[in-house]
């Protein structure tokens, strides 16, 4: 797109502007994160001994307990720039600058020629101010990584429902050519190898094209596509799974579903019984993560846990067992929680497949999202949290106000394409393919034992683009 020279200060502005905040976060913020310390440990051992493993029992012992993308990624940083905790927080904070950036060519993939400047310059100013991701830079996690890839699959897959059969893109004077199916996969892939459950957007794709070339004269199609995206996928994957086999003598393409380690189990049925009532973050900071931590208390959880007094009194003396002592805390011992959940499951069968589900969601998204900052969150009752801390409450507000709008914003912008039939079919494909991925994947999250709301972030650049949909020129198409 060529641009004014006022079109390039905006452009610029909305860099320099999306720059200087997670250049802030990176120094003013130093969160404290469950996985940082395990992933650090990873890389430090795989870059200082060549073993992808943790120390147990004071040996280096190999483990499948994480993907390896992000160790890699850490390990690489060390190498490049020296040991650090800052090096690779900013290096984060250069990539989600680019995913902005492919943020906005997502969004111009959508439009027509004349509404292109307009609305990816929209997209590049919603992405390059949200502080959600943003807030991610300063932490050794994987989101910010992963929503990269994650963006990175998804223009390519947007071009291809637009019908592009070659994609291309410039690297200096060079110009490559891929097929965006196989593109899209292999960048699926390479996400995999930083969040496990990135193959969510080939299920997404996957029940977009199957309704899409569902007549038989479209199956060939439908056949090849899916076998190059298989390809792509795959690929990326092959080492981790040679490794897993060689090493650990197991067949692993991903990660184990527990993330646990040799010699413990999983709680398998502490977490069903979660699962028939859990719907807050801050009931799984009170629950599942104080498991083999620190002790559990009964008044921390909510009378929605219990359905009757015998109930409760069964839970009391589960906690009073393990706080007793954490050892207590054995298979048997979580039997009686798998028992408990499957009581309540027959008793109300819809709270626990549909009701707490369709709460967690809001979990997932309407949340203020101060996880990773220094304030409680606490705004209930209303004037006394004020009072308490009048910019604890005023910062959890105002974020909680953010991604309602961002919301909101989106499901405008979805709705206005769709329902006034604003792009061809062609685009209107490759935006349904955004509402289908964040669909699938919030269903996903809200059935995993804890719904964490950052693991709906790789979500925000298809909400970036739809609702920059809002500033498309209302010229409308015809067509099915």
């Amino acid at each position: 797109m060529k641009n004014s020279p006022r079109s390039r200060w905006l452009w610029m502005a909305a860099l320099f502007a999306g720059m200087a905040l997670r250049a802030f976060l990176v120094f003013a913020v130093s969160p404290g994160t469950g996985d940082g310390p395990m992933y650090k440990e990873l890389a430090q051992n795989w870059r200082d001994h060549g073993i992808y493993g943790l120390d147990l029992g004071g040996k280096i012992t190999p483990v499948d307990i994480r993907m390896p993308g992000y160790p890699a990624f850490l390990a690489a940083a060390s190498i490049i720039f020296g040991r650090g905790d800052r090096p690779p927080m900013l290096a984060q904070a250069v990539v989600d600058i680019v995913t902005c950036l492919l943020t906005a060519a997502l969004a111009a993939l959508l439009v027509p020629p004349e509404s292109k400047k307009k609305v990816a310059l929209a997209a590049l100013w919603l992405s390059a101010l949200c502080p959600f991701i943003a807030s991610y830079a300063s932490a050794p996690l994987t989101e910010v990584l992963a929503t990269f890839w994650t963006v990175v699959a998804l223009v390519a897959f947007a071009a291809a429902c637009s019908g592009r059969e070659t994609f291309e893109f410039r690297v200096g004077n060079r110009t490559f050519r891929i097929n965006p199916w196989l593109a899209g996969g292999l960048a699926v892939g390479v996400g995999t190898l930083l969040r496990p459950e990135t193959p969510l957007l080939l299920i997404s794709l996957a029940i977009l094209l199957i309704w899409r070339w569902r007549r038989f004269a479209d199956w060939d199609r439908l056949v090849r596509v899916g076998a190059l995206t298989a390809l792509g996928l795959a690929l990326p994957l092959i080492p981790w799974a040679l490794r897993n086999a060689v090493t650990l003598h197991e067949f692993q393409p991903l990660a184990p579903r527990y993330a646990i380690l040799p010699g413990e189990f999983a709680t398998k049925g502490f977490e069903s019984w979660t699962n028939t009532w859990l719907v807050r973050f801050r009931d799984v900071e009170l629950t599942s993560w104080k498991l083999g931590e620190d002790p559990l208390s009964i008044s921390e959880v909510p009378d929605s846990a219990f359905d009757s007094a015998d109930e409760r009194a069964r839970v009391q003396s589960l906690y009073d067992q393990y706080n007793q002592n954490s050892s207590n805390m054995t298979p048997e011992w979580d039997a009686q929680f798998a028992e408990l959940a499957r009581e309540r499951t027959a008793r109300h069968p819809l709270r626990t497949y549909l009701t707490v589900p369709a709460k967690r969601s809001f979990t997932l998204w309407l949340t203020p999202r101060i996880e990773l900052l220094p304030y409680s969150g606490e705004i209930w009752p209303v004037w006394q949290s004020f009072l308490d801390d009048h910019t604890d409450f005023s910062v959890t507000v105002v974020l909680g106000l953010m991604g309602i709008v961002y919301v909101v914003l989106a499901a405008a912008g979805a709705a206005r394409i769709f329902i006034r039939r604003l792009l061809p079919p062609p685009q209107l494909w490759a935006a349904a393919l955004l509402v289908t991925f964040c669909l699938v994947r919030t269903a996903f999250f809200t059935h995993v034992e804890t719904p964490e709301p950052r693991y709906v972030l790789e979500c925000f650049p298809a909400l970036f683009a739809l609702a920059a949909m809002l500033w498309l020129h209302a010229r409308r198409n015809s067509g099915p």
